[in-house]
Protein backbone atom coordinates (compact mmCIF):
# COMPACT_ATOMS: atom_id res chain seq x y z
CA UNK A 1 0.00 0.00 0.00
CA UNK A 2 1.72 3.27 -1.29
CA UNK A 3 -0.62 5.52 0.32
CA UNK A 4 -2.28 5.22 3.76
CA UNK A 5 -6.19 5.79 3.15
CA UNK A 6 -7.84 8.09 5.83
CA UNK A 7 -11.06 9.65 5.81
CA UNK A 8 -10.68 13.51 7.90
CA UNK A 9 -13.38 15.02 9.29
CA UNK A 10 -12.94 18.91 8.01
CA UNK A 11 -16.16 20.08 10.11
CA UNK A 12 -15.92 24.12 10.93
CA UNK A 13 -11.82 23.69 9.79
CA UNK A 14 -9.89 25.61 7.89
CA UNK A 15 -8.92 24.45 4.17
CA UNK A 16 -6.72 26.31 2.03
CA UNK A 17 -7.00 26.86 -1.58
CA UNK A 18 -4.54 28.29 -4.05
CA UNK A 19 -6.00 29.18 -7.41
CA UNK A 20 -9.08 30.63 -9.09
CA UNK A 21 -10.07 28.88 -11.60
CA UNK A 22 -12.47 25.56 -12.46
CA UNK A 23 -9.82 23.12 -11.09
CA UNK A 24 -10.00 25.28 -7.55
CA UNK A 25 -13.39 25.48 -7.76
CA UNK A 26 -14.11 22.05 -7.88
CA UNK A 27 -11.95 21.71 -5.07
CA UNK A 28 -13.77 24.16 -2.74
CA UNK A 29 -16.94 22.66 -3.65
CA UNK A 30 -15.01 19.19 -2.34
CA UNK A 31 -14.10 20.83 0.81
CA UNK A 32 -17.58 22.59 1.08
CA UNK A 33 -19.30 19.56 0.96
CA UNK A 34 -17.33 17.97 3.93
CA UNK A 35 -18.42 20.76 6.03
CA UNK A 36 -14.92 22.95 5.49
CA UNK A 37 -14.17 26.77 5.95
CA UNK A 38 -12.63 27.75 2.50
CA UNK A 39 -10.11 30.19 1.96
CA UNK A 40 -9.44 31.06 -2.10
CA UNK A 41 -6.48 33.07 -2.68
CA UNK A 42 -5.29 33.89 -6.00
CA UNK A 43 -4.36 37.31 -8.00
CA UNK A 44 -6.99 36.44 -10.81
CA UNK A 45 -10.24 34.67 -9.18
CA UNK A 46 -12.51 33.84 -12.08
CA UNK A 47 -16.33 35.16 -12.41
CA UNK A 48 -17.68 31.55 -12.34
CA UNK A 49 -15.66 31.27 -8.92
CA UNK A 50 -16.99 34.02 -7.70
CA UNK A 51 -20.32 33.20 -8.66
CA UNK A 52 -20.21 29.87 -6.73
CA UNK A 53 -18.39 30.72 -3.88
CA UNK A 54 -19.11 34.44 -2.66
CA UNK A 55 -21.65 32.91 0.01
CA UNK A 56 -19.64 29.77 1.30
CA UNK A 57 -16.13 30.87 0.95
CA UNK A 58 -13.82 33.77 2.19
CA UNK A 59 -12.39 35.12 -1.58
CA UNK A 60 -8.91 36.95 -1.27
CA UNK A 61 -8.17 38.46 -4.43
CA UNK A 62 -4.39 38.76 -4.66
CA UNK A 63 -1.72 37.03 -4.62
CA UNK A 64 -0.74 34.48 -1.79
CA UNK A 65 1.03 35.04 1.38
CA UNK A 66 2.60 32.60 4.27
CA UNK A 67 0.04 34.12 6.29
CA UNK A 68 -2.53 32.68 4.33
CA UNK A 69 -2.03 29.48 5.54
CA UNK A 70 -2.25 29.73 9.28
CA UNK A 71 -5.15 27.83 11.22
CA UNK A 72 -5.10 25.28 8.12
CA UNK A 73 -5.38 21.33 8.09
CA UNK A 74 -5.60 21.19 4.16
CA UNK A 75 -4.01 22.84 1.64
CA UNK A 76 -4.82 22.52 -2.44
CA UNK A 77 -3.10 23.79 -5.32
CA UNK A 78 -4.53 24.66 -8.13
CA UNK A 79 -2.39 26.55 -10.44
CA UNK A 80 -0.08 25.84 -13.21
CA UNK A 81 3.31 24.40 -13.35
CA UNK A 82 4.67 28.10 -14.22
CA UNK A 83 3.50 30.18 -10.99
CA UNK A 84 5.73 28.11 -8.96
CA UNK A 85 3.28 25.57 -7.43
CA UNK A 86 6.04 23.48 -5.78
CA UNK A 87 7.38 26.91 -3.76
CA UNK A 88 3.86 27.26 -2.06
CA UNK A 89 3.38 23.21 -1.57
CA UNK A 90 7.08 23.58 0.57
CA UNK A 91 5.84 26.66 2.54
CA UNK A 92 2.42 24.82 3.69
CA UNK A 93 4.27 21.74 4.08
CA UNK A 94 7.06 23.53 6.63
CA UNK A 95 4.00 24.82 8.60
CA UNK A 96 3.32 20.93 9.33
CA UNK A 97 -0.19 21.53 6.80
CA UNK A 98 -0.62 18.47 3.93
CA UNK A 99 -0.72 19.60 0.56
CA UNK A 100 -2.78 18.75 -2.27
CA UNK A 101 -1.04 19.60 -6.25
CA UNK A 102 -3.45 19.34 -8.52
CA UNK A 103 -2.29 16.93 -11.23
CA UNK A 104 1.29 16.74 -9.77
CA UNK A 105 1.27 13.40 -7.75
CA UNK A 106 5.05 13.93 -7.11
CA UNK A 107 4.28 17.13 -5.25
CA UNK A 108 1.43 15.35 -3.09
CA UNK A 109 1.10 14.63 0.47
CA UNK A 110 -2.46 12.93 -0.18
CA UNK A 111 -4.34 13.03 -3.22
CA UNK A 112 -8.19 13.36 -3.53
CA UNK A 113 -9.91 9.90 -4.45
CA UNK A 114 -13.13 9.36 -6.92
CA UNK A 115 -15.61 9.75 -4.10
CA UNK A 116 -18.81 8.05 -4.14
CA UNK A 117 -21.33 9.31 -1.10
CA UNK A 118 -24.31 8.21 0.19
CA UNK A 119 -25.25 9.43 3.61
CA UNK A 120 -23.32 8.25 6.27
CA UNK A 121 -21.51 5.84 3.74
CA UNK A 122 -18.38 7.48 1.68
CA UNK A 123 -16.26 4.97 -0.61
CA UNK A 124 -13.14 6.50 -1.74
CA UNK A 125 -11.32 4.59 -4.89
CA UNK A 126 -7.69 5.66 -5.51
CA UNK A 127 -5.32 4.87 -8.17
CA UNK A 128 -2.75 6.60 -6.92
CA UNK A 129 -2.92 9.42 -9.80
CA UNK A 130 -1.74 6.42 -12.21
CA UNK A 131 -5.29 6.20 -13.64
CA UNK A 132 -8.06 8.73 -12.38
CA UNK A 133 -10.12 7.85 -14.99
CA UNK A 134 -10.41 3.92 -14.68
CA UNK A 135 -11.46 4.87 -11.06
CA UNK A 136 -13.91 7.52 -12.02
CA UNK A 137 -15.01 4.29 -14.20
CA UNK A 138 -15.17 2.02 -11.42
CA UNK A 139 -16.94 4.31 -9.40
CA UNK A 140 -19.34 4.39 -11.56
CA UNK A 141 -20.30 0.72 -11.17
CA UNK A 142 -19.81 0.65 -7.69
CA UNK A 143 -23.03 3.19 -7.66
CA UNK A 144 -24.48 1.04 -10.07
CA UNK A 145 -24.77 -2.03 -7.53
CA UNK A 146 -25.42 0.69 -4.64
CA UNK A 147 -29.61 0.74 -3.02
CA UNK A 148 -31.07 3.69 -3.37
CA UNK A 149 -32.12 3.97 0.33
CA UNK A 150 -28.52 3.21 1.81
CA UNK A 151 -28.46 6.10 3.58
CA UNK A 152 -31.12 5.30 5.06
CA UNK A 153 -30.33 1.87 5.82
CA UNK A 154 -27.35 3.11 7.68
CA UNK A 155 -29.33 6.37 9.50
CA UNK A 156 -31.62 3.51 10.57
CA UNK A 157 -28.76 1.47 11.98
CA UNK A 158 -27.58 4.17 13.93
CA UNK A 159 -30.48 5.10 15.83
CA UNK A 160 -30.49 1.59 17.23
CA UNK A 161 -27.00 0.97 18.16
CA UNK A 162 -27.62 2.35 22.07
CA UNK A 163 -30.87 -0.41 22.18
CA UNK A 164 -28.80 -3.26 20.44
CA UNK A 165 -26.05 -2.23 23.11
CA UNK A 166 -28.01 -1.95 25.76
CA UNK A 167 -30.36 -5.34 25.25
CA UNK A 168 -27.46 -8.02 23.01
CA UNK A 169 -24.74 -9.12 24.85
CA UNK A 170 -21.10 -8.33 24.07
CA UNK A 171 -20.25 -11.19 22.45
CA UNK A 172 -23.14 -11.67 20.43
CA UNK A 173 -23.35 -7.86 19.14
CA UNK A 174 -21.16 -8.78 15.69
CA UNK A 175 -23.47 -11.77 14.81
CA UNK A 176 -26.57 -9.45 15.45
CA UNK A 177 -25.39 -6.68 13.17
CA UNK A 178 -24.03 -9.27 10.68
CA UNK A 179 -27.41 -10.78 9.99
CA UNK A 180 -29.34 -7.36 10.27
CA UNK A 181 -27.55 -6.26 7.18
CA UNK A 182 -28.30 -9.44 5.56
CA UNK A 183 -31.59 -10.05 6.81
CA UNK A 184 -35.47 -9.27 6.29
CA UNK A 185 -35.58 -5.55 8.36
CA UNK A 186 -32.69 -3.99 6.20
CA UNK A 187 -34.48 -5.64 2.79
CA UNK A 188 -37.68 -3.51 4.67
CA UNK A 189 -35.84 -0.13 4.37
CA UNK A 190 -34.18 -0.85 1.45
CA UNK A 191 -37.77 -1.41 -0.46
CA UNK A 192 -38.83 1.70 1.33
CA UNK A 193 -40.35 0.71 4.39
CA UNK A 194 -38.96 2.51 6.96
CA UNK A 195 -42.35 2.32 9.24
CA UNK A 196 -42.49 -1.46 8.96
CA UNK A 197 -39.45 -2.11 9.56
CA UNK A 198 -39.03 -0.07 12.71
CA UNK A 199 -42.42 -2.34 13.97
CA UNK A 200 -39.93 -5.44 13.15
CA UNK A 201 -36.76 -3.96 14.73
CA UNK A 202 -38.48 -3.04 17.84
CA UNK A 203 -39.68 -6.72 18.21
CA UNK A 204 -36.94 -8.30 17.62
CA UNK A 205 -34.51 -5.88 19.62
CA UNK A 206 -36.64 -6.73 23.13
CA UNK A 207 -37.58 -10.48 22.29
CA UNK A 208 -35.13 -13.18 23.32
CA UNK A 209 -34.83 -14.83 20.00
CA UNK A 210 -31.08 -13.65 18.10
CA UNK A 211 -33.06 -13.86 14.62
CA UNK A 212 -35.58 -12.35 13.37
CA UNK A 213 -38.72 -15.21 12.37
CA UNK A 214 -40.25 -13.42 9.90
CA UNK A 215 -39.01 -12.99 6.24
CA UNK A 216 -39.73 -10.48 3.26
CA UNK A 217 -40.99 -11.45 0.02
CA UNK A 218 -39.96 -9.41 -2.94
CA UNK A 219 -42.30 -9.63 -6.62
CA UNK A 220 -39.42 -9.26 -9.08
CA UNK A 221 -39.72 -8.57 -12.87
CA UNK A 222 -36.79 -10.51 -14.65
CA UNK A 223 -37.21 -8.73 -17.73
CA UNK A 224 -37.62 -9.88 -21.55
CA UNK A 225 -34.43 -12.38 -20.71
CA UNK A 226 -31.20 -10.61 -21.67
CA UNK A 227 -29.20 -9.59 -18.26
CA UNK A 228 -28.42 -6.08 -19.18
CA UNK A 229 -32.48 -5.37 -19.07
CA UNK A 230 -32.42 -6.03 -15.56
CA UNK A 231 -33.54 -2.74 -13.29
CA UNK A 232 -31.13 -1.90 -10.51
CA UNK A 233 -32.92 -2.99 -8.21
CA UNK A 234 -33.47 -6.30 -9.19
CA UNK A 235 -30.08 -7.16 -10.05
CA UNK A 236 -29.15 -6.33 -6.01
CA UNK A 237 -32.46 -8.37 -5.11
CA UNK A 238 -31.47 -11.51 -7.09
CA UNK A 239 -27.85 -11.20 -5.52
CA UNK A 240 -29.59 -11.04 -2.04
CA UNK A 241 -31.73 -13.64 -2.75
CA UNK A 242 -31.75 -16.60 0.16
CA UNK A 243 -34.60 -18.67 -1.82
CA UNK A 244 -35.67 -17.88 -5.47
CA UNK A 245 -38.82 -19.14 -6.89
CA UNK A 246 -38.43 -18.25 -10.46
CA UNK A 247 -40.49 -19.63 -13.65
CA UNK A 248 -39.82 -20.79 -16.97
CA UNK A 249 -39.50 -17.75 -19.14
CA UNK A 250 -36.52 -16.29 -16.73
CA UNK A 251 -33.44 -16.80 -18.24
CA UNK A 252 -30.13 -19.02 -17.19
CA UNK A 253 -28.37 -15.90 -17.61
CA UNK A 254 -30.44 -13.87 -15.32
CA UNK A 255 -30.44 -16.57 -12.81
CA UNK A 256 -26.62 -17.38 -12.99
CA UNK A 257 -26.16 -13.83 -11.12
CA UNK A 258 -27.92 -15.44 -7.59
CA UNK A 259 -25.53 -16.23 -4.94
CA UNK A 260 -24.04 -19.85 -4.91
CA UNK A 261 -25.67 -20.62 -1.70
CA UNK A 262 -29.19 -19.35 -2.61
CA UNK A 263 -31.75 -21.61 -3.20
CA UNK A 264 -33.34 -22.29 -6.08
CA UNK A 265 -36.66 -23.61 -6.41
CA UNK A 266 -38.65 -24.19 -10.04
CA UNK A 267 -42.10 -23.11 -10.34
CA UNK A 268 -42.89 -22.81 -14.24
CA UNK A 269 -46.00 -23.65 -15.97
CA UNK A 270 -46.48 -24.32 -19.36
CA UNK A 271 -49.47 -24.60 -21.61
CA UNK A 272 -51.73 -27.73 -19.65
CA UNK A 273 -48.56 -28.39 -17.81
CA UNK A 274 -48.81 -27.09 -14.47
CA UNK A 275 -45.42 -28.03 -12.60
CA UNK A 276 -46.39 -26.40 -9.70
CA UNK A 277 -50.14 -25.20 -9.27
CA UNK A 278 -50.32 -21.38 -8.26
CA UNK A 279 -51.66 -22.25 -4.65
CA UNK A 280 -48.79 -24.47 -4.05
CA UNK A 281 -46.15 -21.72 -5.18
CA UNK A 282 -48.14 -19.03 -3.08
CA UNK A 283 -48.03 -21.27 -0.10
CA UNK A 284 -44.04 -21.76 -0.54
CA UNK A 285 -43.34 -18.13 -0.50
CA UNK A 286 -45.23 -17.42 2.27
CA UNK A 287 -43.30 -20.41 4.27
CA UNK A 288 -40.08 -19.34 3.37
CA UNK A 289 -41.06 -15.72 4.38
CA UNK A 290 -42.18 -16.91 7.94
CA UNK A 291 -38.98 -18.91 8.06
CA UNK A 292 -37.20 -15.65 8.15
CA UNK A 293 -35.67 -15.94 4.70
CA UNK A 294 -35.67 -12.86 1.76
CA UNK A 295 -37.69 -14.96 -1.07
CA UNK A 296 -37.62 -13.33 -4.60
CA UNK A 297 -40.06 -14.65 -6.54
CA UNK A 298 -38.83 -14.07 -9.98
CA UNK A 299 -41.39 -13.49 -12.98
CA UNK A 300 -40.27 -13.23 -16.51
CA UNK A 301 -41.01 -9.82 -18.35
CA UNK A 302 -43.29 -7.44 -15.85
CA UNK A 303 -45.13 -9.33 -12.93
CA UNK A 304 -47.87 -7.31 -13.22
CA UNK A 305 -48.28 -8.32 -16.77
CA UNK A 306 -50.41 -11.37 -17.47
CA UNK A 307 -47.50 -12.78 -14.32
CA UNK A 308 -50.12 -13.54 -11.94
CA UNK A 309 -48.31 -10.68 -9.76
CA UNK A 310 -51.35 -9.52 -8.44
CA UNK A 311 -52.63 -12.70 -7.33
CA UNK A 312 -49.34 -13.52 -5.52
CA UNK A 313 -49.47 -9.85 -4.02
CA UNK A 314 -52.28 -9.92 -2.01
CA UNK A 315 -52.23 -13.54 -1.25
CA UNK A 316 -48.54 -13.07 0.89
CA UNK A 317 -49.77 -9.70 2.27
CA UNK A 318 -53.00 -11.47 3.69
CA UNK A 319 -50.56 -14.03 5.42
CA UNK A 320 -49.04 -10.74 6.96
CA UNK A 321 -45.76 -10.75 5.53
CA UNK A 322 -43.97 -8.07 4.48
CA UNK A 323 -44.03 -7.92 0.31
CA UNK A 324 -42.49 -5.62 -2.22
CA UNK A 325 -42.97 -5.27 -6.40
CA UNK A 326 -40.01 -4.51 -8.17
CA UNK A 327 -40.85 -3.67 -11.96
CA UNK A 328 -39.35 -5.30 -15.06
CA UNK A 329 -39.25 -4.38 -18.63
CA UNK A 330 -42.52 -6.30 -19.82
CA UNK A 331 -41.70 -8.62 -22.76
CA UNK A 332 -43.93 -6.44 -25.34
CA UNK A 333 -42.03 -3.59 -25.23
CA UNK A 334 -38.16 -5.13 -24.41
CA UNK A 335 -38.61 -7.44 -27.14
CA UNK A 336 -40.48 -5.35 -29.85
CA UNK A 337 -37.29 -2.66 -29.07
CA UNK A 338 -34.58 -5.09 -29.74
CA UNK A 339 -36.59 -6.11 -33.10
CA UNK A 340 -36.56 -2.47 -34.33
CA UNK A 341 -40.35 -2.54 -33.89
CA UNK A 342 -41.72 0.69 -32.41
CA UNK A 343 -45.45 -0.63 -30.72
CA UNK A 344 -46.41 3.41 -31.67
CA UNK A 345 -45.67 5.08 -34.54
CA UNK A 346 -47.12 8.39 -35.73
CA UNK A 347 -47.71 7.09 -38.95
CA UNK A 348 -49.16 3.01 -38.41
CA UNK A 349 -50.12 3.16 -34.82
CA UNK A 350 -51.55 6.06 -32.23
CA UNK A 351 -51.98 3.40 -29.68
CA UNK A 352 -50.89 -0.40 -28.35
CA UNK A 353 -53.26 -2.91 -26.82
CA UNK A 354 -51.97 -6.10 -25.14
CA UNK A 355 -54.11 -9.23 -24.61
CA UNK A 356 -53.36 -12.73 -23.41
CA UNK A 357 -53.39 -15.91 -25.53
CA UNK A 358 -54.23 -18.41 -23.01
CA UNK A 359 -57.82 -19.87 -23.20
CA UNK A 360 -60.19 -20.75 -20.62
CA UNK A 361 -62.07 -22.75 -22.73
CA UNK A 362 -60.58 -25.19 -25.16
CA UNK A 363 -61.10 -22.86 -28.09
CA UNK A 364 -62.40 -19.78 -26.99
CA UNK A 365 -60.48 -16.68 -25.47
CA UNK A 366 -62.32 -14.19 -23.36
CA UNK A 367 -61.75 -10.75 -25.28
CA UNK A 368 -63.89 -8.63 -27.65
CA UNK A 369 -62.63 -9.44 -31.19
CA UNK A 370 -64.84 -7.29 -33.06
CA UNK A 371 -63.54 -4.13 -30.41
CA UNK A 372 -59.84 -5.49 -31.37
CA UNK A 373 -60.78 -5.58 -34.94
CA UNK A 374 -61.95 -2.26 -35.00
CA UNK A 375 -59.01 -0.10 -33.13
CA UNK A 376 -56.74 -0.67 -36.00
CA UNK A 377 -53.78 -0.34 -33.39
CA UNK A 378 -51.22 -2.25 -32.37
CA UNK A 379 -52.16 -5.25 -31.55
CA UNK A 380 -49.69 -7.42 -28.94
CA UNK A 381 -50.51 -11.20 -27.98
CA UNK A 382 -48.53 -12.82 -25.42
CA UNK A 383 -48.26 -16.69 -25.29
CA UNK A 384 -50.46 -16.63 -28.62
CA UNK A 385 -48.86 -20.14 -30.73
CA UNK A 386 -50.88 -22.32 -29.63
CA UNK A 387 -53.93 -20.25 -30.72
CA UNK A 388 -52.22 -18.29 -33.64
CA UNK A 389 -54.51 -19.85 -36.31
CA UNK A 390 -57.88 -18.94 -34.32
CA UNK A 391 -56.75 -15.32 -33.73
CA UNK A 392 -55.74 -14.80 -37.18
CA UNK A 393 -59.24 -16.25 -38.08
CA UNK A 394 -61.29 -14.27 -35.95
CA UNK A 395 -59.30 -10.90 -36.50
CA UNK A 396 -59.97 -11.08 -40.41
CA UNK A 397 -64.05 -12.37 -39.53
CA UNK A 398 -64.10 -9.27 -37.30
CA UNK A 399 -63.03 -6.70 -39.95
CA UNK A 400 -58.92 -6.67 -39.65
CA UNK A 401 -57.61 -6.74 -43.09
CA UNK A 402 -55.81 -10.13 -43.64
CA UNK A 403 -52.82 -8.54 -45.30
CA UNK A 404 -52.11 -6.40 -41.70
CA UNK A 405 -48.44 -7.22 -41.11
CA UNK A 406 -47.72 -9.35 -38.25
CA UNK A 407 -44.52 -10.19 -36.45
CA UNK A 408 -43.94 -13.42 -34.48
CA UNK A 409 -40.89 -12.89 -31.43
CA UNK A 410 -39.23 -15.92 -29.55
CA UNK A 411 -36.96 -15.65 -27.16
CA UNK A 412 -36.51 -11.67 -27.52
CA UNK A 413 -33.45 -9.90 -26.53
CA UNK A 414 -31.59 -13.54 -26.37
CA UNK A 415 -29.07 -14.69 -28.53
CA UNK A 416 -31.10 -17.67 -29.95
CA UNK A 417 -33.92 -14.72 -30.63
CA UNK A 418 -36.12 -15.89 -33.22
CA UNK A 419 -38.24 -13.25 -35.92
CA UNK A 420 -40.83 -14.06 -38.68
CA UNK A 421 -43.10 -11.99 -40.21
CA UNK A 422 -45.43 -11.57 -42.80
CA UNK A 423 -48.98 -11.41 -43.31
CA UNK A 424 -52.38 -11.99 -40.88
CA UNK A 425 -53.63 -14.45 -42.96
CA UNK A 426 -50.78 -16.33 -43.09
CA UNK A 427 -49.84 -16.45 -39.38
CA UNK A 428 -49.87 -20.38 -38.71
CA UNK A 429 -47.19 -20.80 -41.76
CA UNK A 430 -45.31 -18.25 -40.44
CA UNK A 431 -44.85 -19.85 -37.19
CA UNK A 432 -44.64 -23.19 -38.08
CA UNK A 433 -42.02 -22.39 -40.92
CA UNK A 434 -39.87 -20.56 -38.46
CA UNK A 435 -39.62 -23.13 -36.19
CA UNK A 436 -41.41 -21.18 -32.98
CA UNK A 437 -42.06 -24.03 -30.59
CA UNK A 438 -41.97 -21.96 -27.33
CA UNK A 439 -43.35 -18.74 -25.82
CA UNK A 440 -43.73 -16.12 -28.01
CA UNK A 441 -44.89 -12.82 -28.86
CA UNK A 442 -47.38 -12.31 -31.68
CA UNK A 443 -47.15 -8.32 -32.72
CA UNK A 444 -50.11 -7.32 -35.20
CA UNK A 445 -50.58 -4.20 -36.86
CA UNK A 446 -48.48 -1.73 -39.77
CA UNK A 447 -45.74 -1.59 -37.25
CA UNK A 448 -44.55 -5.51 -37.40
CA UNK A 449 -43.56 -4.86 -40.71
CA UNK A 450 -40.41 -3.09 -39.50
CA UNK A 451 -39.28 -5.46 -37.80
CA UNK A 452 -35.78 -7.09 -38.15
CA UNK A 453 -34.58 -3.64 -39.79
CA UNK A 454 -36.79 -4.20 -43.14
CA UNK A 455 -38.77 -1.16 -43.19
CA UNK A 456 -41.62 -2.54 -45.46
CA UNK A 457 -44.09 0.72 -45.57
CA UNK A 458 -40.94 3.57 -46.49
CA UNK A 459 -42.24 4.36 -49.60
CA UNK A 460 -46.19 4.18 -48.80
CA UNK A 461 -44.61 6.50 -45.68
CA UNK A 462 -43.11 8.90 -48.01
CA UNK A 463 -45.89 8.91 -50.81
CA UNK A 464 -48.21 10.01 -47.89
CA UNK A 465 -46.15 12.76 -46.72
CA UNK A 466 -45.50 13.93 -49.94
CA UNK A 467 -49.40 14.15 -50.68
Amino acid sequence: MKRFPAFIDLQDRWVVILGGGEAALKKAQLAISAGARVRVVWSVLSDALQAELSATAELIHRSPRESDFDGAILVFIAVCETEMPGQWAQIARQKGILVNVVDQPALCDFTTPSIIERGRLTIAISTDGAGPAYGRALRAKIESMLPSHIGALLDFAGRYRDAVKNKIAPQNRREFWESFFDGPIAAQVLAGDPKGAHEAMLALVNSDTKFADRGVVHIVGAGPGDPELLTLKAFRLIQSADVILYDRLVSDEVLALARRDAERLYVGKAKSDHAVPQDEIEAKMIAFGRAGKIVVRLKGGDPFIFGRGGEELETVRAAGLPVYVTPGITAATGCAAAAGLPLTHRDWAHAVTFVTGHAKGENELDVDWAALAALKNTLVVYMGVGKAEFIARRLISNGRAASTPVAVIENGTRETEIIVKGALEALPDLIKAGGVTGPALLVIGEVAALANGENLLTTVNQERRVA
